[in-house]
């Protein structure tokens, strides 16, 4: 398969998120555009199940492909089987639905409406970003349920205060989207939103999402934002503010 390269990067950065304890039971999800990868014979493919309706339209999307972590599936089972525990989809010609095409019927995790929001801007613009990964980072966790981290401001702030790389690799900060229902059209709007000004965004409550040229890049700012965020909650615990 011409994807074999990116499907064997998702299964190692699904294991290393399970390794971290930033992947509880079937918690976080991943969603890449591998259309470039994909050769005639599996745009020939036909569908496995009936095609699914989008709530919004995005005709940048049409007729792309995309590798999606199944929905239940649980992180550490993608990383040891990755094509049993996620799926390709091919969106529709009018850009309004999508078809699973390989490689077992399994439905896309239900964050996919995030996911392809994201994915739809980051096509119309041209972007190279070609991944999306959403993850349970134990520390900025903690830290919005916090109210001095609720803003945007104030988090990247304390964030970029806590080690160097963080302002390097981070220089756009992390946004803050107060709690919306997972898998809700409010959580993928608020994400869209803030991702476009932001290297990822804080889903308070919940978890963090982010974009790469890849999954390894995509990992890589959660970790480094992560990171930044231990020593805080290490600082917290010792009794400084």
């Amino acid at each position: 398969m011409l994807f074999t390269d990116t499907i064997n990067a998702c299964a190692e950065v699904a294991g290393i998120l399970w390794q971290k304890g930033w992947a509880e039971r079937n918690g976080g999800n991943l969603v890449v555009n591998i259309t470039d990868e994909i050769d005639d014979t599996m745009r020939r493919l036909p569908p496995l199940a009936p095609a699914v309706r989008l709530a919004v339209p995005l005709p940048a999307l049409t007729g792309r492909y995309f590798y999606c972590k199944g929905t239940g599936c649980r992180m550490r089972d993608l990383a040891r089987k990755p094509m049993d525990n996620g799926s390709i989809i091919r969106i529709a010609p009018d850009g309004a639905s999508y078809e699973v095409i390989a490689c077992k019927p399994i439905m896309p995790t239900s964050e996919l409406p995030s996911h392809l929001a994201v994915h739809h801007k980051l096509v119309e613009t041209g972007s190279d970003k070609k991944a999306t990964l959403h993850t349970h980072p134990t520390e900025l966790v903690a830290l919005s349920h916090l109210p001095q981290y609720a803003s945007t401001d104030e988090l990247s702030r304390c964030l970029w205060d806590m080690i160097p790389e963080t302002r390097l690799f981070c220089p756009k900060g992390i946004g803050v989207l107060p709690y919306a229902e997972p898998g809700s059209e409010e959580l993928a709007e608020g994400t869209l939103r803030l991702i476009v000004s932001h290297d990822a965004v804080l889903w308070a409550k919940h978890g963090v999402f982010s974009i790469g040229t890849d999954i390894i890049d995509a990992f890589d700012t959660i970790d480094i934002l992560n990171k930044s965020a231990q020593i805080r909650c290490s600082i917290l615990v010792a009794g400084n503010q």
